[in-house]
């Protein structure tokens, strides 16, 4: 397998997208959710805290493991194989 620095450069701009992109994602689900659960109790709403931080986490690891990976792909695309010396 080859590491070529344009395929490294690509995941972590596909990673700096993924984490960009989380904030407005989840800011938008957990609104959402919030809207339908309505009024609760201090249990429930701890219980819905505890719920939602895994989602968040949930999210953001899909998101940098989807876009990392497709930012390390269009970098190697661009930035082409390596050849060897020619001899």
């Amino acid at each position: 397998m080859d590491y070529s620095l344009p395929a490294w450069l690509g995941a972590l701009a596909g990673t700096i997208i993924a984490v960009g992109i989380t904030v407005p994602v989840v800011r938008l689900i957990e609104r959402h959710m919030r809207a339908q659960s309505g009024p609760a109790t201090l249990e429930e709403r701890a219980a819905f805290e505890a719920k939602f931080s895994v989602m968040r986490r949930v999210i953001l690891g899909l998101d940098i493991a989807i876009l990392a990976t497709l930012g390390y792909w269009i970098g190697k695309a661009i930035g082409g194989p390596r050849m060897p010396p020619f001899r």
